[in-house]
């Protein structure tokens, strides 16, 4: 029987949980201020946590907590308190990749679902079947897997072992996130989630007797960037993924903006939808729409990983730069009498035509006509005032915090 993969979201703080509430998640995936690969981000305090479980649960949607640095031995002393609030928020389940880790969570809360981090490197059914017989439910495979080795590894272990990779954002040059690049340039250590990615720098060479002469290394005649990899973007390849066994699809980006949890989740949402009620699934084509999506937020080049055995062209030499298609220019406040009332984010004008980003649907294009009213109900010629309030001409209703962008570029996105 072939089942629906969860959508899998990241979460760094409320904003981006409401984001990816709003926006279609099954289940997320979030830090406290412990034991978190992502220390950037606000992430949770116990109470924090509490009220954002019982927010996810009253929507259907499952919390799992991360765990997943590699702590040393003065840490672990903390863990118990932060076992309780993981049980006392009621959280789904746990996130580790410390096998000591495994065992104290066991031990103490034997009926907590575990789920082992990619940070674990796991890249083989015997590996997978370990631990399932060490009590956990779900392995998040390391991410230099291709179809081919996941689907060995799903025909191999119970069926009831739940299979997650990343199927969308940033990838590290090291495997599976285990770099000691930041820790020994930086003292900031990736595994205990301080990553400072020095795998985006540019890198010289300095020959010891001549200080101040710097000599590009350069792999080839297109740049130096030699570490910089490319973001991972699987939105064309549901059945692919389906096909292999996979049942979370994982969203990389809990320290990115709420837009691009919104539009990044609601993408994937919308794609698995498409291929659910497809009628013929053995030859689904993704709506051109859905897939254009992936390009309005900020992001690097995309490419598709190891998913089809050694990756070609996905590194990016010449830079580290970013690209995004749209700009957020306002947040909806609410919708009346054919009116949208919003606060703005970026400056627009009253000849733009906008979009709103409305779940589980194609954005709705907004054509202003050269109306933009303020908040004294006068008519602007340019809203460029952050944060201020103002309506604009849309017969489409749209809830509060519907975003509203302006793209840069139209037509079919790149291949990926």
């Amino acid at each position: 029987m072939i089942t629906t993969p969860e959508v899998l979201a990241p979460v760094g703080d409320k904003e981006r949980l409401i984001s990816a509430l709003d926006y279609g998640a099954d289940a997320v995936y979030l830090g406290s201020k412990q034991f978190t690969m992502r220390a950037a981000p606000a992430n949770f305090t116990g109470d924090e946590l509490k009220e954002a479980v019982d927010l996810a649960h009253s929507k259907g949607v499952k919390v799992y907590l991360t765990c997943n640095t590699l702590p040393r031995n003065n840490e672990l002393s903390q863990f118990g308190e932060f076992l309780n609030n993981a049980l006392t928020a009621n959280v789904d389940a746990v996130i580790t990749a410390d096998l000591g880790l495994l065992s104290l969570i066991k031990s103490a809360a034997p009926d907590l679902e575990v789920h082992m981090s990619t940070q674990t490197g796991i890249v083989n059914y015997a590996t997978a079947n370990m631990l399932y017989n060490m009590g956990v439910k779900r392995v998040v495979l390391a991410r230099e897997l291709s179809l081919d080795e996941i689907a060995e590894i799903r025909a191999k272990t119970p069926k009831d072992l739940e299979i997650e990779v990343f199927v969308h954002g940033a990838m590290c040059v090291s495997f599976s996130g285990r770099c000691l690049l930041s820790a020994y340039l930086t003292d900031r250590d990736a595994n205990r989630g301080a990553c400072a990615q020095p795998c985006r720098w540019k890198y010289h060479l300095m020959e010891e007797t001549r200080e101040g002469q710097y000599f590009p290394v350069i792999e080839n005649d297109t740049g130096t960037y030699i570490l910089n990899a490319k973001d991972l973007c699987m939105i064309d390849y549901i059945p692919e993924l389906v096909k292999a066994g996979v049942t979370s699809l994982k969203i990389e980006g809990r320290a990115k903006s709420a837009y691009y949890v919104s539009v990044i989740t609601n993408a994937y949402r919308c794609a698995v939808d498409a291929w659910r009620n497809s009628p013929n699934k053995d030859n689904f084509v993704l709506p051109e729409w859905i897939r254009n999506e992936v390009f309005q937020v900020s992001h690097r080049e995309y490419c598709t990983g190891f998913f089809f055995g050694h990756p070609k062209n996905c590194q990016r030499y010449a830079d580290n730069n970013y690209v995004k298609y749209s700009d957020v220019v306002a947040m909806v406040d609410y919708w009346k009498d054919g009116r949208l009332y919003i606060t703005q984010r970026n400056r627009f004008f009253a000849d733009d035509i906008l979009e709103g980003l409305i779940a589980g649907k194609e954005p709705v294009k907004i054509n202003l006509g050269g109306r933009i009213w303020d908040e004294n109900g006068e008519l602007v010629e340019v809203a460029n005032h952050a944060m201020m309030k103002y309506s604009i001409p849309c017969e489409t209703p749209m809830p509060p915090r519907t975003f509203i962008r302006r793209r840069a570029s139209a037509g079919s996105s790149p291949n990926i």
